[in-house]
């Protein structure tokens, strides 16, 4: 009989250092899940699949006998079992590494009539917009939960992973201090119309936006810090670079200017994308990621534009703006064309932006701001600036938008006790990691994307 408790196991081995060789002419026991099978009476061919990759194991019947082989035989896609093997190096097969199965323990049956729902089929297909996407339609957005298994959303979640990893090592490198804040707030902000409200005992809440209000009030604490936390915008956008709940980090420093904080903000995507190089190349090789492209991005300076400048170059392409618009994804797409590198876009009108940007005091029209564009058709990664620091000028601009003082106080309390010039950025995670991987949709790179149209699963 084939043993099919799975007691007392613990994985030592992986199937990506048998790829690598480090377990040439051994024994091993492989644990992982049946990707694809094949075969006739008596040879059988499994290509078995782990976290860290997939590798051809090959059964013959007169190796393990009818009962096992047969047992081998009856594994469908996504059975869970355990292989012992002898490893051997044969160029023919992929990864160059193959393992003729000595024994089988079947650990989770898959019931032939109810087969993994998943096929090869459905990965690039028109989503929902007729646009080309992979895992984008309502059949594998409904059993998200499943389709984290396939080769291509593993393979983004690794870069995801590695990521959020540069992000941490990059701020704690540079002596920042990691902070958590609030995410249920009073107040927006940004935009108002993009909150999430929800009841919070009898009063009104609402999901944040940002991080950044709350660490205003810690910076004159700590001074350096940052955060990777969850923000929430109820923005009902279908483009393929917005997320109702996506991932920020968020840097805030005190004593700062807003070409120290662009400086960072540099700093820290370079690190993301040399990070990734450094990690992941057999990922992005995966997705026939230029990786002399992606070495541009970590190792070159990115250019700086002025706002009247990025008005000027639009008009001059037929583009249809004015002075004093926010620029949207459109318009951030074009500007991007004409660099290689991500580049940064300084110094917006003050009647674009909120009230918390700094006004540069050599021309009142502008605040000292920034936005870091990402090329490839990307648009904004980064949004970021020096922050209006006394506590007159924190009045003034809230009394010029019309906003209530009430639900700011504290946030006004921080300049009235030794306010100082300060600054900082919000990075979306999701969408740098759409960019470096090439994603053809953001919802590509966050386990369960959650958009105007989803909530589940």
């Amino acid at each position: 009989m084939v043993p099919m408790n799975g007691a007392n196991m613990v994985k030592t081995t992986w199937i990506g250092d048998v790829r690598r060789g480090s377990h040439d002419g051994a024994s091993v026991e492989l644990m992982g899940w049946v990707k694809r099978a094949r075969g006739n009476n008596n040879i059988w061919f499994v290509a078995l699949r782990d976290s860290t990759g997939t590798i051809q194991c090959v059964g013959k019947r007169e190796t393990l006998g009818d009962e096992m082989f047969d047992v081998l035989r009856s594994m469908i896609i996504e059975t869970s079992v355990v292989f012992n093997g002898d490893v051997r190096v044969d160029e023919r097969a992929d990864g160059g590494h193959e393992v003729s199965i000595t024994s089988v323990e079947l650990i989770g049956p898959v019931n032939s009539e109810r087969p993994f729902p998943i096929t090869e089929a459905d990965m690039l297909v028109e989503d929902e917009d007729g646009e080309l996407t992979y895992g984008g339609t309502e059949h594998t957005l409904n059993h998200r939960h499943l389709y984290l298994r396939t080769t291509r959303a593993t393979t983004m979640l690794k870069l995801r992973s590695s990521a959020f990893g540069a992000i941490h090592s990059y701020f704690r490198g540079h002596d920042f201090i990691e902070y958590q804040a609030p995410n249920f707030v009073a107040g927006a902000v940004e935009g108002g119309s993009t909150l999430f409200e929800v009841p919070y005992f009898g009063k009104q809440a609402y999901l944040t936006q940002s991080w950044q209000l709350y660490a205003e009030a810690a910076m004159p604490a700590l001074e350096r810090l940052y955060t990777i936390a969850p923000s929430f915008r109820a923005e009902k956008s279908r483009t393929r670079r917005h997320l109702t709940e996506f991932w920020h980090a968020e840097m805030e420093l005190a004593w700062a200017t807003n070409n120290d904080i662009m400086a960072h903000g540099e700093g820290v995507v370079r690190h993301i994308a040399r990070t990734m190089l450094d990690e992941c190349e057999e990922e992005l090789t995966y997705l026939e990621r230029d990786l002399n492209l992606l070495a541009r991005y970590a190792d070159n300076p990115y250019p700086r534009m002025r706002y009247d400048e990025a008005i000027e170059t639009l008009q001059g392409k037929g583009v249809n703006v004015e002075w004093g618009q926010d620029l949207d994804y459109s318009k951030e797409k074009v500007l991007t064309q004409d660099f290689d590198v991500p580049h940064f876009l300084t110094h917006y009108p003050k009647v674009a932006k909120p009230f918390y940007h700094r006004v540069d005091p050599e021309d009142e029209k502008y605040v000292l701001c920034h936005d870091l564009l990402a090329p490839e058709g990307y648009g904004e990664i980064i949004g970021g600036g020096e922050r209006t620091w006394s506590e007159e000028e924190i009045l003034q601009r809230i009394d010029e938008e019309g906003t209530p003082r009430e639900p700011y106080q504290f946030y006004i309390d921080v300049r009235s006790y030794g306010g100082v010039p300060h600054g900082g950025f919000g990075l979306g995670v999701d969408r740098v990691v759409s960019w470096l991987a090439g994603a053809t949709h953001i919802r590509e790179v966050i386990p369960f994307p959650r958009t105007s149209r989803r909530v589940t699963p």
